[in-house]
C-alpha cells in the first residue's frame, strides 16, 4: 500500500519525465490555478486534465483518495463557508484550486524519485553558492521535508487508530497531543542523526 507523498514505481510517461520538467510544470499549474481561481469552468477544468494525469501514470483510484483524504475536511469546510455567505462561486473554484494545488505536488512526488528532486533543487540553487548558500544544505531541508509528509500522516494514523481503540471516539485534544509528542521524539531523533553525520550547525 502506498503512502502519502511517496514515490509510486512505474513506467509512464509521468514517469519517465525528466524531474526539472515535472518542477516546473508543478509551478506553471500551481499559476494556472491561482490565476484561474477566477473563472468557474477553468477551475474545474485544469482540476479534471489533472485527474486525467493521474489515470494516464497508472495511479489508481485508492491512491489517489489518499493524497486528498487529508485535507478533505478542510477542502469541505471553506466550501460550506462560502457557501452560507451565499458566494457560489468561491464555494466552487476556492475548494477546486485547493485540490488541484494538493494533486499536483503529490503527483509529482509520486512518480519522481525524491534523490532526482533533490538533485534538481541542488542544481538550481548551485549559482547562490557565492552568496552563501549551501546547495546541498537546501537539498536536505527539501528531501527532510518531503519525508516529514508521510512520517506525520503515519503518526496520526496510528494516534488516532489508539484512541478509538481506548474510548471509541474522537476527541481532538486526545489527538492533538499525543501527535505532537510523538513528532518531536520524531524530530529528535531526525536531529541526532543529522548532528553524529555532522549537520550540527
Amino acid at each position: 500500500m502506498n503512502q502519502l507523498g511517496l514515490y509510486l514505481p512505474g513506467d509512464s510517461w509521468l514517469h519517465r519525465s525528466p524531474a526539472a520538467w515535472k518542477l516546473g510544470g508543478m509551478v506553471l499549474i500551481a499559476v494556472v490555478a491561482v490565476v484561474a481561481g477566477r473563472w468557474i469552468p477553468a477551475s474545474l477544468g485544469l482540476l479534471a486534465l489533472l485527474l486525467l494525469a493521474y489515470l494516464s501514470a497508472g495511479i489508481g483510484v485508492k491512491t489517489l483518495w489518499r493524497q486528498v483524504r487529508p485535507v478533505l475536511v478542510m477542502v469541505i469546510f471553506i466550501a460550506a463557508l462560502h457557501a452560507l455567505t451565499r458566494d457560489w462561486r468561491l464555494a466552487v473554484v476556492v475548494p477546486a484550486m485547493l485540490l488541484t494545488l494538493v494533486l499536483v505536488a503529490a503527483l509529482v512526488t509520486l512518480t519522481t524519485r525524491t534523490t532526482d528532486l533533490v538533485d534538481v533543487i541542488v542544481r538550481l540553487t548551485g549559482p547562490l553558492r557565492n552568496l552563501g548558500v549551501e546547495p546541498e544544505r537546501v537539498g536536505l531541508t527539501l528531501l527532510l521535508g518531503i519525508r516529514c509528509v508521510p512520517l506525520v500522516s503515519g503518526l496520526a494514523g496510528r494516534v488516532r487508530e489508539a484512541q478509538l481503540a481506548r474510548s471509541g471516539a474522537f476527541d481532538i485534544r486526545a489527538f492533538a497531543v499525543p501527535l505532537i509528542v510523538a513528532a518531536i521524539r520524531e524530530a529528535d531523533a531526525v536531529g541526532e542523526a543529522l548532528t553524529a553525520r555532522g549537520f550540527d550547525d
